[in-house]
């Protein structure tokens, strides 16, 4: 039992559409399979946790026996939980998960496998040799279960089934049945299904809902997409807890928890009002498509201001315009005059920034330290007319800034190829903000997702309390900053059942800020979510290995710590850069793939380093992704300092195999140049980690 739970796999928050439905492969070399003739899928979401039970049953076309391997290309972020079959009508016959590495030859002559095959079964396949032999005209039936943690953001939930099985075999299936459960403690709002099969049944009554869907004689050709929404009046903490029994785990500290927390700042007595400037760049350069982005961009930030805010909007070329002399209260007289003038934004002419800059700043002079004062500024080009070096520029924009005496949250953004990084990232990042640069047609879509992040108050510096301490080993550690519409996940042990307020605290635009929740942390299994065992190591291991990689590796201290993260990595079967798995006894089993050692995933990654390094003012850290990887997934960068705080996450879009690279401009989640001295970077993804270190030298 030890070992059935260890190897629960990891739980994450990435959906990968690239999948297909599971295959029964006779032949990898030369794409020779089964013919699958029927799938059924059953899913019960709860609470954003989703298990879903696949069953597929498969016909031998051949005129001759053949010994199969089955393999289904499991989401990357999803966790293998049971696997059983069946030939024809006789007994179902249940694999045995054990830590080891699974056996990933496929049957065939040998050489290449076959690219289609290669593509469809991704990073994580789970590979199940079938040890009976199936027969000519016989029926295999195999039932795979496994479980996620859907990925959220700002209210919205999507599910995807992979489903999309054309590159294997394009004849048409029996039937093809899903059948969806949702329960929510949060209202559903809405849900749909956004592919395009026919819907037999679809209810919703706030609290659950179901979508039923069926298919007959259809070709398998594209995957089961769910999209759902909660009420965004209802935001809070919600949790989920289980409690293993010590001999099922490698200690003696039996719960495991989750929450994740999505703070509602309208509970909040201490909201903070605001006071927005929208500096606009309507020069020649931003003609085209990027002048309507800018302003739809600008009316979605207008149409969701909060009551009690006030705001301006200053617009640029070579002249300057400003939709008021100061700012003024957000009503509905203002909002609908500035929807008019927001509408008569035209480009041409040069790019005054400096004039930009001295026309909105001195506004701020009638703002106090009870309002929250933010500029967002875009442009896409460089200065070409007031002050156009640009050293002379940022000191002038921080003299402007400075005369106002009153803190002023500046937040840029870079549009296209030919705008001065070093500019906005100095400008942002003197002035309590954060810079970011996009590509042409990214301007609407990142605006409206950022101005949603910072409508509210966020907490920064975020702190957790509880009110006993029988709470313990609580991750990530240090806690990010919390975010207005994303969600903050944090896992836990615990050791004495019950109830267990749970206080957020931190700072939000200088201001004290605190959210308290109570959770029920439970004293029985709850097999729905086993899987807390792994984000809870995981994220542990990642915590380990950021005091290992500051460290002399040959140090006591660093042994000592390399030792423990073998010892969790073997205990809770989480795949290490120091560890891989065997199994002496020889037994087929089921699990995910999983090998690894100090630089390399096999399956998965390569880590290439950060160069330069040693390094001023940034480094570019690169790593190399396989062609098992699955497209369309992010990679996030984690970067802490010597004292083990996160200072900065950074994110790749993967996009398929290839070398890849983040730069990291030597700055915190606040856009403050960090100090010289020692970092580590951690590249987290599907069930490894890799890591390294770099030097900064000012």
């Amino acid at each position: 039992m030890r070992k059935l739970l260890c190897f629960l796999s990891m739980s994450l928050f990435i959906i990968n559409e690239a999948l297909t439905n599971g295959v029964a492969i006779v032949d990898a070399n030369n794409g020779v399979y089964l013919t699958l003739i029927s799938s059924k899928v059953e899913t019960i979401v709860e609470n954003q946790v989703s298990i879903t039970r696949t069953t597929q049953l498969f016909r031998n076309d051949f005129t001759s026996d053949h010994i199969v391997k089955y393999s289904f290309p499991l989401p990357g972020k999803a966790s293998a939980t049971a696997l059983r079959y069946r030939i024809n009508d006789g007994d179902w016959i249940s694999a045995i998960i054990s830590p080891t590495p699974q056996d990933t030859t496929l049957p065939g002559p040998g050489g290449e496998i076959d690219e289609n095959l290669k593509f469809y079964l991704g990073e994580t396949p789970v590979f199940f040799a079938i040890p009976d032999t199936t027969k000519p005209e016989a029926l295999l039936k195999v039932e795979l279960s496994y479980v996620e943690l859907l990925p959220y953001k700002f209210a919205k939930v999507q599910y995807s089934y992979p489903n999309s099985y054309l590159s294997i075999q394009d004849t048409p299936l029996d039937t093809q049945a899903v059948n969806f459960s949702l329960s929510s403690q949060r209202t559903i709002s809405e849900i749909r299904l956004l592919s395009s099969q026919p819907v037999e049944q679809l209810s919703n009554n706030g609290n659950f809902a179901q979508i039923k869907t069926l298919l007959l004689n259809q070709p398998a050709n594209q995957n089961y997409l769910v999209d759902y929404s909660l009420s965004l009046n209802e935001l809070g903490l919600f949790g989920f807890s289980t409690f293993i029994p010590d001999s099922l785990i490698p200690d003696d500290n039996g719960g495991f928890f989750l929450f994740v927390a999505e703070p509602d700042p309208g509970n909040n007595n201490d909201v903070l009002n605001k006071a927005f400037t929208l500096i606009v760049d309507r020069s020649g350069s931003m003609s085209g498509g990027k002048i309507v982005q800018a302003r739809n961009a600008a009316t979605f930030v207008v149409n969701n201001l909060n009551e009690g805010d006030k705001f301006n909007i200053i617009d640029f070329s070579n002249t300057l315009s400003s939709f008021r002399n100061t700012h003024v209260e957000f009503n509905s007289d203002n909002l609908n005059a500035a929807l008019s003038y927001i509408t008569n934004f035209q480009a041409g002419g040069l790019t005054n920034i400096s004039g930009a800059f001295e026309l909105a700043v001195p506004q701020f002079q009638n703002s106090n330290d009870s309002t929250a004062n933010i500029i967002i500024f875009f442009t896409d080009g460089l200065p070409t007319t007031g002050i156009t070096n640009y050293t002379e520029l940022s000191q002038y924009v921080a003299t402007l800034i400075a005369q106002t005496e009153t803190e002023i949250f500046l937040f840029t953004f870079g549009i296209g190829d030919d705008v001065n990084r070093q500019l906005l990232t100095q400008m942002a990042s003197e002035n309590n903000g954060l810079s970011e640069f996009l590509g042409d047609d990214e301007l609407e879509g990142r605006i409206t997702e950022f101005y949603l992040q910072i409508r509210n108050p966020v907490l920064i510096s975020t702190r957790i309390a509880f009110s006993s301490p029988h709470i313990t080993e609580v991750y990530p550690d240090p806690l990010p900053n919390l975010y207005k519409g994303i969600q903050m996940t944090v896992a836990g042990r615990y050791a004495t059942p019950g109830f267990e307020n749970v206080i957020l605290s931190g700072t939000a635009f200088g201001d004290s800020v605190a959210y308290e929740y109570q959770i029920d942390l439970t004293d029985s299994t709850v097999n729905q979510y086993q899987f807390l065992t792994k984000i809870w190591a995981k994220l542990k291991i990642e915590n380990l290995l950021v005091r290992y990689y500051l460290l002399d590796p040959n140090s006591e201290e660093a042994m000592i710590l390399k030792q423990q993260i073998v010892e969790f990595s073997l205990g809770y079967g989480v795949i290490t850069p120091f560890t891989s798995f065997s199994d002496p006894d020889d037994v087929t089993h089921v699990e995910e793939s999983e090998a690894g050692n100090l630089n390399q995933l096999p399956g998965s990654f390569e880590l290439l380093g950060n160069y330069p390094n040693p390094f001023n003012p940034s480094t570019k850290i690169t790593f190399r992704v396989n062609d098992f990887i699955t497209k369309n997934n992010l990679v996030e960068v984690k970067i802490y300092n010597a004292l083990g705080q996160l200072i900065r996450a950074l994110k790749v879009h993967i996009i398929g195999p290839g070398d890849y690279e983040v730069v990291w401009d030597g700055m915190d989640f606040g856009g403050t140049p960090v100090a010289s001295g020692q970092y580590v970077y951690i590249i987290s993804y599907g069930q490894g980690i890799l890591a390294g270190k770099m030097l900064l030298l000012r």
